[in-house]
């Protein structure tokens, strides 16, 4: 005990082992590389957004293992991808692997494809208490991050081969967010998996991702929305690149703790008690998952009203996404504020984080379906 003490008490240079810093150092340099290629076309903006990003990186690596083998192998899934356009668009339909597997659409396949997979693997494993299973649902989600992160960087890459004025980050349009979403909650969840050393809940936060993935597939076939589209002026900003990843952060701690106030509910009934984590374990997932979801949407709405001032003049025009931000920024705020303060646990936080998302889904699609206003660039 005092050991592990003295380790927590030391400095953090301390605290770090070789792999720390060669982590660190990959990052950097790949970070450097991309300002070697990039620097000319970037404005002061865009060099700040690489280099917090690469400090980000590090950072996460170090807080969390797992991402130091993650995130470069999604990115060295994507440079391979990358690698076979030989600079012409036309061969994602030409070249086999590019076709069937490292095309920005091949890979979003695949990543629909093993999220439905874990979903129903998760479920298996949770209904015969399975550890097998449990894992390979694990194993799934994993390999479906992977994909899923590889074929945001393809379609960011292929979206500059159409043309220097079409390419931009690929968080621009629903289908693109979408995908983030699905990214982002997954990630999460196998954070908080690790962290409370179960794997049952993945049982239900699949369910609210494959929800994700059912409308990605509809949204790309009867649509045709996976095709890249040159961006609508008023998203022609780096603000983008920021506020639009920090709001799906938001997005998909709230989606998460909704679906795990899903399976408290049902231990607190009794139902799948035997087979689900604990309601205390559940509960304090939740509260972690809000907690963490609502700063980042705090700072996604923060950086959305300096971007509405950069574009249309003023910080804040009631329009409807805008007033539906604030609910659900409320909503969550006076949830953390009964159970911070109030000491509420249990049932009524459970029942409120899973109205909850339909606070935020109405917020996120329901504004852009049914009303009008700055913001209705973003409908279906």
């Amino acid at each position: 005990m005092e050991l592990a003490q003295s380790f927590v008490e030391q400095p953090l240079y301390k605290r770090l082992k070789p792999s720390d810093w060669l982590y660190a150092v990959l990052v950097l340099v790949a970070a450097g590389q991309a300002w070697r290629l990039y620097n000319p076309f970037m404005d002061g903006y865009e060099q700040a957004i690489l280099a917090g990003s690469a400090i980000g990186l590090v950072a996460l690596g170090w807080f969390w293992k797992a991402w130091r083998w993650f995130f470069p192998l999604s990115a060295s899934v994507a440079l391979l991808g990358i690698s076979l356009y030989h600079g012409q668009l036309a061969r994602a339909q030409t070249a086999f692997w590019l076709k069937f597997l490292l095309s920005s659409q091949s890979a979003i396949m695949w990543m629909c494809t093993l999220f439905f997979l874990a979903t129903l693997v998760y479920w298996a494993g949770l209904l015969t208490r399975s550890a097998m299973l449990s894992r390979m649902g694990s194993g799934l989600t994993w390999a479906a991050a992977v994909m899923g992160g590889a074929g945001l960087f393809v379609r960011w890459y292929e979206s500059y081969l159409i043309g220097s004025d079409v390419g931009h980050i690929p968080v621009s349009n629903l289908y693109e967010v979408f995908i983030l979403f699905t990214l982002i909650t997954a990630l999460m969840y196998l954070y908080y998996e690790a962290r409370f050393a179960t794997r049952q809940a993945g049982a239900f936060v699949l369910l609210v991702i494959s929800a994700a993935v059912g409308f990605i597939l509809w949204y790309s076939f009867d649509r045709q929305a996976h095709e890249i589209q040159p961006l609508i002026p008023a998203l022609q900003s780096w603000w983008m690149k920021i506020h639009v990843p920090a709001n799906f952060v938001g997005y998909g701690a709230f989606a998460m703790s909704a679906m795990l106030g899903v399976a408290e509910l049902l231990v607190l009934k009794g139902v799948l008690k035997d087979r689900l984590p604990s309601a205390e374990v559940l509960d304090e997932m939740m509260y972690k998952a809000i907690s963490i979801g609502f700063l980042f949407f705090t700072i996604a709405t923060i950086l959305g009203a300096m971007w509405a001032a950069d574009a249309w003049g003023g910080y804040w025009s009631w329009d409807p996404k805008e007033t539906w931000a604030l609910i659900v920024w409320l909503n969550y705020a006076a949830w953390l504020h009964i159970r911070l303060v109030k000491g509420w646990r249990g049932e009524p936080l459970a029942w409120w984080a899973v109205i909850g998302l339909l606070v935020t889904t109405f917020a996120f699609l329901g504004v852009n379906m049914y009303l009008t206003g700055l913001h209705s660039y973003g409908g279906l």
